[in-house]
């Protein structure tokens, strides 16, 4: 692992410090891997603020060359190779100096305001180990970023109304308390990419330790937009295996191996039949992606 680090020990633009005081107690954290491309929206988002970590998973298209050159005051930590998302946030948690971090996918457009509103949030809520944004999408629709607990109730309702204390959220934006950890930390390593976050919230409600989403805060996310690259059928097929992996993984380590082994089974039958399916009327895009899943599915382990 290699790092350049850039310290900005105070605000460099004094407007930005008297409307948003939050800044200097927040890392921003964002992992990347193949993402130059959303080089310049971040640089114009997170110019001026005084911490800013990018973890690099070992991209091929020169991202934290290209972070580096928009964001001058950040630490860049390049890791050798894609070693999951999970991984990636863990590593800038350790880094941040800061009382609380915040999670960004280089998707996602959170402006300072934001951070300061979901600042004010967390003081507000002193409990709360995570405030998380609304997510909007690029057309404009409110994405349900948040629920209850799977399996115990599933929210197909409108979107939050006001703050809402939920049992999981979405990782794409998050602010994290460092001080309201998790027994095991905050990502569990074992997942390489999906339901980390998942997990991590149900280990926080586990522990009385609460997750919170604020509505009034709404940050503008493009689902599947932090990663590019010149084989794309290859992406589809790596966030195919992924998430049926560690949805396997996620069911034996919160439900056991036969719930585990049941539910591996039955989404293989499943995945089966629409390649099938998938072969008479194909799509490149689906197929890949559906055969990434059967392999996850394959392979993947029912006992944590």
């Amino acid at each position: 692992m290699t790092a350049a680090t850039h310290p900005v020990t105070d605000f460099q633009d004094s407007a930005l410090r008297e409307r948003c005081p939050a800044l200097a107690h927040i890392t921003a954290v964002i992992v990347t891997f193949n993402s130059a491309h959303c080089a310049e929206a971040l640089g114009a988002q997170l110019r001026g603020w005084p911490h800013v970590t990018i973890v690099d998973n070992g991209s091929a298209d020169g991202t934290p060359e290209c972070m580096r050159a928009v964001l001058p005051q950040a630490q860049i930590i390049a890791l050798p190779q894609n070693m999951g998302f999970g991984v990636a946030n863990n590593r800038g948690f350790q880094a941040a100096t800061t009382p609380y971090c915040l999670m960004i996918n280089p998707d996602c457009a959170v402006q300072s305001d934001d951070a300061q509103a979901l600042f004010e949030t967390a003081q507000q809520w002193p409990d709360a180990a995570i405030v998380v944004p609304q997510l909007v999408g690029s057309d404009g629709r409110l994405q349900v970023n948040y629920g209850w607990v799977r399996d115990w109730w599933s929210s197909k309702g409108p979107a939050a109304e006001g703050v809402t204390c939920v049992g999981n959220a979405c990782g794409a934006a998050m602010l994290l308390r460092m001080d309201q950890a998790p027994a095991e930390g905050w990502f569990d390593e074992r997942f390489f990419l999906y339901y980390e976050d998942e997990d991590m919230c149900l280990r926080l409600l586990q522990a009385g330790k609460p997750v919170i989403v604020q509505p009034a805060v709404r940050v503008a996310h493009s689902n599947r937009g932090s990663v590019r690259g010149p084989r794309p059928l290859r992406v589809e097929y790596g966030r195919g295996y992924h998430h049926a992996r560690s949805k396997v993984l996620f069911t034996a380590k919160h439900q056991g191996p036969q719930a585990a082994a049941a539910h591996r089974l039955q989404s293989l039958a499943g995945a089966l039949a629409l390649l099938a399916l998938r072969i008479v009327a194909p799509s490149p895009k689906h197929v890949s992606r559906l055969w990434g899943r059967i392999r996850g599915l394959w392979g993947a382990p029912t006992h944590y």
